[in-house]
C-alpha cells in the first residue's frame, strides 16, 4: 500500500543516514584526537581506569625529582666521608711518624691540627639544600614509591638514609634510667704492684722428679734437688735469668709467684710435675684458674696487669645510652650514637681516658673469647707520684643523653709525648674505621636510590604504554573505518533521495 502521508522507505533511510552519520562523527573524533576513549561517555570504565593510572604517572614523575634530589644529598655526603677518611690517613701517617722519639713531634702536632681543622670544614660544608647527613643522628626519609594496594588505597613508600655523624662532639652524659647493672669493674683500685694477678705454683712431694715450666712457649726443667722448696728456689732463678719482658718470679719456699707486669699481655702457663709430685695453682683474685692441686700436668692463665671494666653481652645499646669509667677522680664518658654496639662503647671509653692524660695510665680494648664480652682495660704502672700505687676506678651508666660525635676523640690528640703519641696509634684506627663505616653506608644507599630511580623511569614508561593500550585509537583501522563510512554516507544520502521521490510516483496513478 502507498501512502502520500507516511513514507516507511524514508523513514529507514533517513535513520540509516543518521546512523551513518553518528558513527562517522565518532570516527573523526579518534581521528583529531588519537584517543579511542577520549571521555567517560565513550567508556566509563576504561575512562575511569585510564585517569587513575595518569594519577600515578604524575605522582611517579614528582618521586622521580625527589629521588634525585636524595641522590644528589647523599653523594655528597658520600663524598665527604671519603674525604674525611683520606684526611684521617693523613693524620695516622703523622701519628706513625711520632712513634720515633728523636723527631720534631711539636711541628708534627702542628700538621695533625691542620689536618683536623680541615676535617672540621668538611664536615661543615657537606650540605645539599641545607640538608648536612654528616652531622646529627635522625634519619633522614627519602619518598621512594607511592604503592596502590587492590582495593585503591595509596600509601607512600621511603628509603630511609641513617645519617653518619661525623662531629667531633663529645655527646652529654643522660639523666635517665640507670645502667649501672651493664658496667662492671674487676676491682676498685688499679694496681701497679700487680699483687691480684699473680700467678702461684705450690709444689708438694719428695719423689726425685724433674718439674717443667712452660710460659708463654719458653720451657724451664728444673731437677728435683732434696725438697720441694729448693727445686722451687732453683726453678725461680731460671726464669728470672732468662729475661722474659714483663715476666719475674718471686715467692717463697716451696711456692712459685709468677708475675706479669705487662699492661695487657696475657701468658699461658703450663707444667708437668711428675707423677707423683702436685702442684697446686691458683691465680689471685680470679679463682676460674685455681686448678686446685694436680699430679702430673697442669695448665693455667698468667694474666695482665690491667684491670678490666667489662660490658654486658646481651644489653642493647639505645642511642643516648652513656657509660662512664671514673679513673683517679676523673669521670671519663661516652654516649652512644644510634645503632650501635657495646664494642663502639669500649671504644669510646678507651678514647674518652686516654683524651684525659692521667699520668701513668694506659688503655686497650679486647674481647672475652669465652662470653664475647668487649672490655676496656685500664693500666697503671705507678708513675704518678701523687696517686701511689694505686688509682680508684669506678664506673656508671646512665641513659638519655646525647650521643658523642663518630669522630669524638680527634680533638684530644696529642703526639707531642709517648704516652700520647701511643694511645693515638690506637685511637686513630677506630676513627678511620668509623669514616670508613660512614662512607660506605652513603655509598650502599645511592646505590639503592639509583637502582630505584630507574625503576621509576620505567615504571612511568610502562604506564603510560599501558594507558595508551587503554584508550589510545588504532590509526590503521579508523582509517579504513572513515572511509567505510564516508561511502555509506554516500549511500545513505542517495537512498533517502530515492525513498523521497516515492510520493511523486502516486501521482502517475491520477493522470
Amino acid at each position: 500500500m502507498s501512502s502520500i502521508l507516511t513514507n516507511n522507505s524514508a523513514m529507514v533511510a533517513l535513520q540509516t543516514l543518521k546512523a551513518v552519520n553518528n558513527s562517522l562523527q565518532g570516527v573523526q573524533s579518534q581521528i583529531s584526537t588519537g584517543k579511542a576513549v577520549g571521555s567517560a561517555k565513550d567508556n566509563s570504565a576504561v575512562w575511569a581506569i585510564s585517569k587513575v593510572m595518569e594519577s600515578d604517572v604524575k605522582g611517579f614523575k614528582g618521586i622521580q625529582e625527589s629521588l634525585s634530589l636524595g641522590e644528589s644529598t647523599v653523594a655528597v655526603a658520600r663524598n665527604a666521608a671519603e674525604t674525611v677518611t683520606d684526611l684521617l690517613t693523613d693524620i695516622k701517617s703523622k701519628i706513625v711518624s711520632a712513634q720515633e722519639e728523636n723527631v720534631d713531634r711539636e711541628k708534627i702536632q702542628s700538621d695533625i691540627a691542620a689536618l683536623r681543622g680541615q676535617i672540621g670544614s668538611v664536615v661543615n660544608a657537606a650540605q645539599f639544600n641545607g640538608l648536612n647527613l654528616v652531622t646529627g643522628t635522625e634519619d633522614v626519609n627519602i619518598l621512594s614509591s607511592l604503592d596502590r594496594t587492590g582495593n585503591g588505597e595509596v600509601t607512600a613508600a621511603n628509603i630511609q638514609v641513617a645519617r653518619q655523624d661525623l662531629s667531633t662532639g663529645s655527646g652529654t652524659f643522660g639523666t635517665g634510667d640507670s645502667l649501672a647493672g651493664n658496667i662492671t669493674s674487676s676491682a676498685a683500685t688499679i694496681d701497679s704492684t700487680n699483687a691480684v694477678n699473680d700467678l702461684e705454683l705450690t709444689m708438694a712431694g719428695t719423689t726425685n722428679e724433674a718439674l717443667t715450666l712452660t710460659v708463654n712457649g719458653t720451657t724451664f726443667t728444673q731437677s728435683f734437688d732434696t725438697d720441694a722448696a729448693t727445686t722451687i728456689d732453683a726453678l725461680r732463678g731460671q726464669i728470672n735469668q732468662a729475661g722474659l719482658t714483663g715476666i719475674a718470679a718471686a715467692g717463697t719456699g716451696a711456692t712459685l709467684e709468677l708475675r706479669n707486669t705487662n699492661s695487657f699481655a696475657e701468658f699461658d702457663v703450663s707444667w708437668n710435675s711428675g707423677a707423683t709430685n702436685t702442684i697446686a695453682a691458683v691465680n689471685n683474685g680470679d679463682t676460674s684458674e685455681n686448678v686446685g692441686a694436680t699430679a702430673g700436668a697442669g695448665a693455667a692463665t698468667l694474666v695482665y696487669r690491667a684491670e678490666e671494666v667489662e660490658l654486658s653481652t646481651t644489653a642493647k645499646v639505645n642511642e643516648g645510652d652513656g657509660y662512664r669509667i671514673n679513673v683517679n677522680g676523673g669521670a671519663y664518658e661516652y654516649v652512644a650514637g644510634k645503632g650501635e654496639t657495646m664494642e663502639d662503647v669500649a671504644r669510646g671509653l678507651k678514647t674518652a681516658i686516654d683524651s684525659g692524660g692521667e699520668i701513668g695510665v694506659t688503655t686497650s680494648v679486647a674481647q672475652d673469647d669465652a662470653t664475647g664480652a668487649w672490655k676496656v682495660l685500664v693500666d697503671y704502672d705507678g708513675s704518678d707520684a701523687g696517686a701511689g700505687a694505686t688509682m680508684t676506678l669506678t664506673d656508671a651508666g646512665q641513659a638519655g643523653g646525647e650521643a658523642s660525635g663518630g669522630l669524638f676523640g680527634l680533638d684530644n690528640i696529642d703526639v707531642t709525648t709517648n704516652e700520647g703519641a701511643n694511645s693515638a696509634l690506637a685511637n686513630i684506627e677506630t676513627l678511620i674505621q668509623n669514616s670508613i663505616d660512614s662512607a660506605a653506608n652513603f655509598g650502599s644507599v645511592q646505590g639503592r636510590i639509583e637502582t630505584q630511580s630507574d625503576f621509576v623511569g620505567k615504571l612511568v614508561d610502562s604506564l603510560k604504554s599501558g594507558i595508551g593500550t587503554l584508550v589510545d585509537a588504532d590509526m590503521e583501522a579508523a582509517s579504513a573505518r572513515l572511509q567505510a563510512l564516508q561511502v555509506q554516507q554516500q549511500l545513505a544520502t542517495q537512498s533517502l533521495s530515492i525513498a523521497n521521490q516515492a510520493p511523486q510516483n502516486i501521482l502517475s496513478l491520477f493522470r
